[in-house]
């Protein structure tokens, strides 16, 4: 296994020297997150343009080796909870298992045992009796939960205290095909964030940044707002917004012309958030 010292930047796929299963340090998460990689192939069928996969590619997640990915979890899990991982990798202040997440180098949900994986996490936390309060977290960016075997997936999170984290990033049709590369409708938006929160505790995640430096317009803002204060309306409560800018250097080829917020900027945005009574965690 790898020895390198973990920090906020690194978000290294091979950080572990394992093939499905990574440790991070999250910042948004404030501590260590086992990450579970799908899409080792580098596929997404988005293409956001800060993503810091190198080498991304229109696609699905191949076929999980889901008896490696067991050996892979477990004997993992066991380091971090009875090995000397935490003190040799990681700083002091963060030495905390915060959750298991499927996130990865393209969109989870892709993976056809996405299902699979959700029951295999299960057995595991029984089985190696871990701590109540680590979560397992599904960071998607929402474009496949109409699909039968991903709600029957988020339905068995929530038994295992399963947290989704569904990509917003804007909320215009015109401005999704910006910044996500996507040809979506705020419409099968709305519907599939609907279900999640249905099936699910689901957090909004919106990564708020400039282009060609300019941020995010007030129209961008109202959109956003819009968007959200229609579900509140009609009763459909994410948890929150998880906002945050850049904190790694993207590797698509539009890189030279993103830049990172200010703090001060995120939070003019997040109490306007605030204002329609959600909660929001911002993160630079």
């Amino acid at each position: 296994m790898k020895s390198t010292r973990l920090n906020v930047i690194d978000h290294s796929r091979d950080s572990a020297g394992l093939r499905y299963v990574y440790p991070v340090i999250s910042r948004r998460a404030g501590g260590v997150s086992i990450g579970i990689n799908f899409n080792t192939n580098q596929a997404c069928n988005w293409r956001c343009i800060y993503c810091q996969v190198p080498n991304l590619k229109l696609g699905t997640a191949p076929p999980v080796d889901m008896g490696l990915l067991e050996k892979e979890l477990r004997e993992f899990l066991k380091e971090l909870i009875q090995g000397d991982f935490m003190q040799q990798r990681v700083p002091e202040e963060v030495r905390r298992i915060n959750d298991i997440a499927l996130s990865g180098d393209g969109e989870p949900t892709s993976a056809k045992e996405f299902l699979q994986v959700i029951a295999l996490i299960g057995k595991l936390k029984k089985e190696l009796s871990l701590p109540s309060h680590i979560k397992l977290v599904l960071i998607t960016n929402g474009s496949l939960i109409h699909r039968s075997i991903v709600q029957q997936g988020l339905g068995l999170m929530s038994q295992h205290n399963g947290e989704v984290w569904f990509k917003l990033d804007r909320a215009s049709a015109k401005d999704m095909e910006c910044v996500n590369n996507t040809q979506s409708d705020m419409v099968k938006v709305r519907k599939n964030l609907s279900v999640a929160i249905a099936l699910c505790p689901t957090w909004l995640q919106t990564c708020w940044f400039a282009l060609d430096g300019m941020a995010p317009s007030k129209k961008d803002e109202d959109d956003y707002l819009a968007f959200l204060g229609k579900l509140i309306r009609e009763n459909i409560r994410p948890q929150g917004v998880l906002l945050y800018s850049l904190a790694r250097p993207s590797q698509q080829a539009e890189a030279p012309r993103l830049s990172t917020l200010s703090l001060e900027q995120l939070e003019y945005f997040a109490e306007r958030v605030r204002s329609l009574g959600v909660e929001v965690k911002v993160s630079v």
